[in-house]
């Protein structure tokens, strides 16, 4: 049980590498896709938004602001 925890993680953790990826290169279908409307950490999410406004993508601006935080 503890290994699927580690999976969890591991899976999170590439997931909001990904995420940081798609944001910076306003790719914002699979932003969509990544996000898949689960709910993030507020850091995480946070640090997300200001990158989205770094690049100033509205999309993902928005799809970021709908996504429910732990």
């Amino acid at each position: 049980m503890g290994s699927n925890n580690t999976d969890q993680h591991t899976r999170s953790i590439a997931t909001f590498a990904a995420l940081k990826t798609a944001i910076a290169n306003g790719e914002e279908q699979l932003v969509k896709e990544l996000l898949a409307n689960e709910p993030m950490l507020e850091l995480e999410k946070s640090y997300l938004l200001d990158l989205a406004h770094l690049n100033n993508n509205l999309t993902i601006i928005k799809l970021l602001e709908d996504i429910p935080e732990k």
